[in-house]
C-alpha cells in the first residue's frame, strides 16, 4: 500500500457519434475530472484507490469517465500552470493532490472557480481555503491528513521506540507552506519528551535531496521525515540517505516502510482517494464543494520494517511491534 501529500477534478464533454436516424440525436457528455499531482506518473496506490472509488460508483475510464493527469514531477512551482491547462480543457472537477497548496482557491478564480476536491489537505482553516471543516464555503473540500495531531505522534513514537535517544534531526522542505507548521509541531512535540531537534535539514527537490550526503544528519541520534508530496515522490533517495547514516527515523506514510524505512505511521492515503471518488461523483451529479464538509482519516498506519532494523543493528522493543498495524519480516 502505498502514499504521500491531495488530487482529481472534473468533467467536460465528449462528443458520442449520434446514431443514424432522421433527426440529429442530442449530444452526450462524459465527465472529465483533472487530476493535479507532484508526481511523475500515475502509478501509485493513492491513484489506483481513487480509480478503484469510481468504479465502485458506475464509473468505467474512457468509456463515461474520463480523467486528465497533470505531473509537477516534485515541481511546486508548476502549480498554477498546470492548474490553468485543466481549465482550458476544460475539466469539471479538479483532484489537488497538494500541487496547488494555499493558493488553491485564488489559482482555480481565473479558472472559473472550477470545483477541487483535495484527499489531503493540511490545516485548510488556517491557510484559508475553507471558513471551516463542516461547511467549506468556497470551491474547495476534501480530507485532512491531520497532520497537527500526527506531527506529534510520530515524535512519541520514535521516542518509545528508541528511548535513549537525545537529539533529533527533521528533514524538511522550504518549498512546501504547510512544513513550517508542520516542523513548529514537531519541534514542539520533540521540546515536550525532552529532546532536542539539533538539524533542519532543507530540501525542495529531487537535486537538492540528490546531493545531500549521511553527514547531514551529524549530530543527531535519530531523524523525522515531515509529511509532504515532493518527499513521497522521491522517498527511495530519502530512505537511502538516512540508511546509510544508520540512524533511526520516522516516515509521514507506510510506502516508506514498505520500500525500506524504519518506521511509518500516518493516514492512510489511499483511503482518502478512494473517498475523495464519492465527492467527485457527488460534484458531477451537481453537488457544491462548499456545502461538502472537509472530513478527517478514518484508517491510519503504524509500519515497522524489521528486516531494515537487523540491517542497521537496531533493536525494536516489543511494545512497538505490538502497537504496530503491520511488522514487515
Amino acid at each position: 500500500m502505498r502514499r504521500r501529500s491531495v488530487l482529481v477534478g472534473g468533467a467536460l464533454t465528449l462528443l458520442i457519434a449520434p446514431k443514424p436516424s432522421v433527426s440529429q440525436q442530442p449530444q452526450a457528455k462524459i465527465p472529465r475530472v483533472g487530476v493535479l499531482t507532484q508526481a511523475s506518473s500515475n502509478r501509485a496506490p493513492m491513484f489506483d484507490a481513487f480509480r478503484e472509488g469510481l468504479r465502485d460508483l458506475g464509473y468505467v475510464e474512457g468509456s463515461n469517465i474520463i480523467i486528465e493527469f497533470r505531473f509537477a514531477g516534485g515541481d511546486l512551482s508548476r502549480g498554477a500552470e498546470l492548474a490553468a491547462e485543466l481549465g482550458s480543457i476544460p475539466v469539471d472537477v479538479i483532484v489537488n493532490e497538494g500541487v496547488l497548496g494555499s493558493t488553491a482557491s485564488s489559482a482555480m478564480d481565473s479558472n472559473g472557480r472550477i470545483p477541487i476536491v483535495s484527499p489531503v489537505m493540511v490545516d485548510p482553516v488556517g491557510f484559508g481555503l475553507a471558513a471551516s471543516l463542516a461547511r467549506p464555503g468556497g470551491n474547495v473540500t476534501g480530507f485532512t491528513l491531520m497532520t497537527t495531531e500526527l506531527n506529534g505522534k510520530r515524535v512519541e513514537l520514535l521516542r518509545d521506540a528508541f528511548p535513549a535517544i537525545t537529539t533529533v534531526a527533521a528533514l524538511v522542505n522550504p518549498a512546501q507552506t504547510t512544513h513550517k507548521m508542520a516542523f513548529a509541531q514537531t519541534e514542539s512535540a520533540a521540546q515536550s519528551l525532552g529532546l532536542r531537534i539539533v538539524r533542519k535539514v532543507e530540501a525542495q527537490n529531487a537535486q537538492a535531496l540528490r546531493v545531500l550526503h549521511p553527514e547531514v544528519f551529524s549530530g543527531a541520534d535519530a531523524v523525522i521525515v515531515l509529511p509532504g508530496g515532493v518527499f513521497y515522490n522521491f522517498r527511495h533517495d530519502i530512505i537511502a540517505l538516512i540508511n546509510e547514516a544508520r540512524l533511526p527515523a520516522i516516515y509521514p506514510e507506510r510506502d516508506y516502510a514498505d520500500d525500506g524505512g524504519l518506521m511509518a505511521f500516518g493516514a492512510n492515503v489511499p483511503d482518502n482517494f478512494r473517498r475523495a471518488a464519492g465527492y467527485v461523483d457527488r460534484i458531477l451529479k451537481g453537488a457544491k464543494p462548499g456545502d461538502l464538509p472537509i472530513q478527517e482519516p478514518v484508517k491510519f498506519d503504524f509500519i515497522v520494517n524489521l528486516k531494515t532494523a537487523k540491517a542497521l543493528g537496531l533493536t525494536i522493543p516489543p511494545t512497538i511491534l505490538a502497537r504496530a498495524d503491520e511488522v514487515i519480516e
